[in-house]
C-alpha cells in the first residue's frame, strides 16, 4: 500500500504544490488538505508547509494554529503520527506547542532569501533517518520571521536531549539563538525548520541538488516499515 501524506493549505500557503510533488517524487502519494477540514482523511503523516498562513496576521502561524484542521493534527500528533513543519510550518508548530519555543522577526528586520548551508545534528527522527549526523546540506531559506528563540532552559533541554535537528553553518541568516535551524519534539514524530527542503529535491530547481529529498523518503522508509 502507497504511503499517504497530507499538505495543509492555509489561506496565505505558498509551497503547497512544491511540497505534494516532492512527497510524489519520493514515492508516496500527496492528499491534499485544507485548513477548514475536521479531519486528517486517514493519512499516514502530515506537511504544514511554507507561505503566509492569514498574512501573518498577529503573529506568524498564530491564527493558522486555530484553523479546524489543527484540533486533529495535534491531537494525533501528540499520539504519534509524524508531522513536518517547513517555514511557516515550523512557526505553526510552536504556535501549537507542539513544539517548544517560538519565532521572531530576523534580526536584521528584512526579508531573507538564499541557499543556506545546514549541518544535520539529529539524524534519528522520522523524518531524518536518510541523513547521517554531521551531514552538511545545502538547501534555500526565505522568511521574514525566522529567528527561532526560546529560554535558557529551553535551549538547553534541546541540547541536551538531542533534539536540535538542524543547524547554521558558516552563516546565521536571521539570529537564531544558538543557530539553531530546527528541531523536534521528544518522540522525534514532529519535526519543524525554517528553510525549504521542497525546493531541493531535483538538480534543476532550487539549489541545483537533491538534498532536501531525504526528508521525504526518510519518511516514507519509516512508514512502509511501521
Amino acid at each position: 500500500m502507497t504511503a499517504r501524506i497530507g499538505v495543509v493549505t492555509f489561506p496565505g500557503s505558498l509551497d503547497d504544490r512544491d511540497t505534494q510533488r516532492a512527497i510524489r517524487l519520493a514515492g508516496a502519494e500527496p492528499v491534499a488538505l485544507w485548513h477548514k477540514d475536521k479531519d486528517l482523511h486517514q493519512v499516514d503523516a502530515v506537511v504544514l508547509c511554507g507561505g503566509f498562513s492569514y498574512g501573518d496576521y498577529l503573529r506568524a502561524g498564530a491564527i493558522a494554529r486555530f484553523s479546524p484542521v489543527m484540533e486533529p493534527l495535534i491531537e494525533q500528533a501528540k499520539a504519534g503520527l509524524p508531522v513536518l513543519g517547513i517555514c511557516n510550518g515550523f512557526q505553526i508548530l510552536t504556535e501549537a506547542h507542539l513544539l517548544p519555543g517560538g519565532m521572531l522577526g530576523n534580526d536584521h528586520l528584512h526579508f531573507i532569501c538564499r541557499d543556506q548551508k545546514l549541518r544535520v545534528e539529529n539524524a534519528d527522527t522520522a523524518w531524518t533517518t536518510d541523513y547521517t549526523a554531521g551531514q552538511e546540506i545545502n538547501i534555500p531559506l526565505k522568511n521574514m520571521d525566522g529567528r527561532y528563540v526560546a529560554d535558557e532552559y529551553t535551549l538547553d533541554k534541546l541540547e541536551g536531549e538531542g533534539r536540535v535537528a538542524f543547524r547554521y553553518v558558516d552563516f546565521n541568516p536571521n539570529g537564531s539563538l544558538r543557530d539553531i535551524a530546527g528541531i523536534s519534539n521528544e518522540a522525534g514524530n514532529v519535526v519543524g525548520l525554517m528553510p525549504h527542503p521542497e525546493h531541493a529535491v531535483e538538480p534543476l530547481i532550487g539549489t541545483g541538488r537533491t538534498d532536501g529529498l531525504p526528508f521525504f523518503t526518510s519518511i516514507l522508509k519509516k512508514l512502509v516499515n511501521a
